[in-house]
């Protein structure tokens, strides 16, 4: 077993049952007490877990930050990202928000020409930067730590000067009510991001279905889900 696969089913236990042993984990994942001594330290670096004498209790947090986003659900990104790749055509403009899943469609971007691409994620720019025969721009903007994602007035500002043909943004929660982030200022630039887009895709595992964080920033209609999973008729299925 992966230890990505150990870090998602310890967080499942634990959520399930808000605090666990740390024996019940050696014998529901069928581990040493080594390891699962390791991936709780992991756990507790990232903020996810505190540990307790004998085990842990859950952490909720309001954000992930995007080292630990890249951990997971790496196999449902990757059928997003390849899915996407439907809609993408040689020449075009493109919009790339801030975020793992969405970070997930870069290694596959290099068989395209001429693309323009503007993105407000710092974490993405090492990336497109290998990009042959394609133009790369980065938003201004602050910076928000966990995340590496340009935000508020000015990124908002810089976005004002770019048009798209499609526009890729994640999400932290989709239900039938709209899209979702924590943060005002993120969803400030998605906002624009949406504006200047001629079409919008919103890239949403199967995770984020039925979830909902502080900002609504976006309405079903406003554009199309692409997800891992049959989408719910409730939420554009």
């Amino acid at each position: 077993m992966l230890s990505v696969e150990r870090y998602n089913l310890i967080l499942e236990l634990i959520k399930k049952r808000k605090n666990i042993k740390l024996q019940e984990i050696v014998e529901e994942l069928k581990i040493s007490e080594a390891t699962a001594r390791r991936d709780l330290n992991f756990l507790e670096n990232k903020k996810k877990i505190k540990r307790i004498h004998g085990g842990a209790v859950l952490i909720e947090t309001k954000e992930e930050d995007i080292g630990y986003k890249k951990l997971i659900n790496i196999e449902e990104k990757d059928i997003i990202a390849k899915k996407v790749l439907d809609y993408i055509e040689d020449g075009q403009m493109i919009y790339l928000d801030a975020g793992s899943t969405t970070g997930s469609l870069i290694k596959y971007l290099n068989s395209y020409k001429e693309l323009k691409i503007v993105t407000n994620s710092f974490h993405h720019i090492k990336e497109l930067l290998k990009l042959k025969h394609n133009e790369v721009y980065l938003l201004g903007g602050k910076m928000k730590e966990k995340t590496g994602a340009m935000i508020g007035g000015i990124a908002v500002n810089s976005l004002k000067n770019f048009n798209f043909d499609l526009a890729f943004l994640g999400a932290n929660g989709v239900n039938e009510d709209g899209y979702f982030t924590p943060d005002p200022d993120e969803a400030l630039v998605k906002i624009e991001a949406i504006k200047r887009a001629k079409e919008k895709f919103f890239l949403c595992d199967h995770t984020k279905f039925y979830k909902k964080s502080f900002i609504k920033f976006a309405d079903l209609k406003d554009g199309k889900i692409i997800s891992d999973k049959d989408i719910p008729e409730e939420i554009g299925g």
